[in-house]
């Protein structure tokens, strides 16, 4: 059995990851707040690929939250640690603190629970059978992102610090903890924080001259979460066209 826990897994990079784990054998519980459409549309497609599909949605900024979405996972392989957002875009001091507070929530403290959640579920001390939690974080962690959103930088930043303590602190569990940093990708993550016209801004300074897409992406978490990965742990890998 192999069954994956995306957070977050009704858009974007989530949805993507659904998709292209569905064709590689996994079962899925797709993890979203609150697009009921998109989760929806998402779970279709998954069971069109193959899998059998479950959606919950939960607000993974209450611990409530995050305990419901595992409670209801059941037996899990896999975490696809994606929920995440940068919410504004702007310099640091105009940012209003609630902003802040919201970012840190999702993007860290958010995603550290469900990392501490994962482990009560896949590890070989707690009952489970070993597995593979994939951190989704951001080339933001690195560049810092002055000007547009140095706290959702410095959080993602937190989530690589998180990869790298975590997967020795539960090698002997059978987990290994990867991560991923995307860089400026199509999804609407830009239009929600406000500058839907991000893409045709930034994505022409990308070495590579694009903005990568969700698919790109979630080849990089598959091959991650795969058995020709089996040695890689405490480790983010860059899908950032360069940058």
């Amino acid at each position: 059995m192999t069954r994956t826990l995306i957070t977050g897994g009704s858009r974007g990079i989530g949805a993507a990851t659904a998709l292209r784990l569905a064709r590689e054998g996994h079962d899925l519980v797709l993890g979203y707040a609150r697009d009921d459409r998109a989760a929806e549309e998402t779970r279709l497609a998954a069971e069109d690929a193959g899998a059998r599909c479950q959606v919950v949605r939960a607000d993974l900024t209450d611990p409530a939250g995050v305990e419901r979405v595992f409670e209801q996972a059941g037996e899990l392989t896999g975490v696809v640690n994606n929920a995440g957002a940068t919410l504004h875009i702007g310099p640091l001091a105009d940012t209003p603190v609630s902003i802040i507070q919201a970012t840190v929530d999702l993007n860290l403290t958010a995603a550290l629970l469900v990392a501490r959640a994962a482990v009560r579920a896949l590890g070989t001390s707690y009952g489970g059978q070993g597995g593979v939690l994939v951190n989704v974080s951001s080339g933001a962690a690195t560049l810092g992102a002055p000007g547009e959103y140095v706290q959702y930088a410095a959080a993602k930043a937190g989530v690589d610090a998180l990869t790298v303590g975590l997967a020795q602190e539960v090698a002997g569990e059978g987990i290994r903890v990867v991560g991923v940093a995307p860089g400026i990708v199509r999804t609407g993550i830009h239009a929600d924080a406000g500058e839907p016209g991000r893409l045709e801004r930034v994505g022409p300074l990308v070495p590579l001259g694009r903005p990568g897409e969700p698919a790109e992406v979630a080849d990089a978490i598959a091959w991650l979460m795969s058995a020709e990965a089996s040695y890689v742990t405490g480790t983010t890998l860059r899908v950032a066209g360069g940058r």
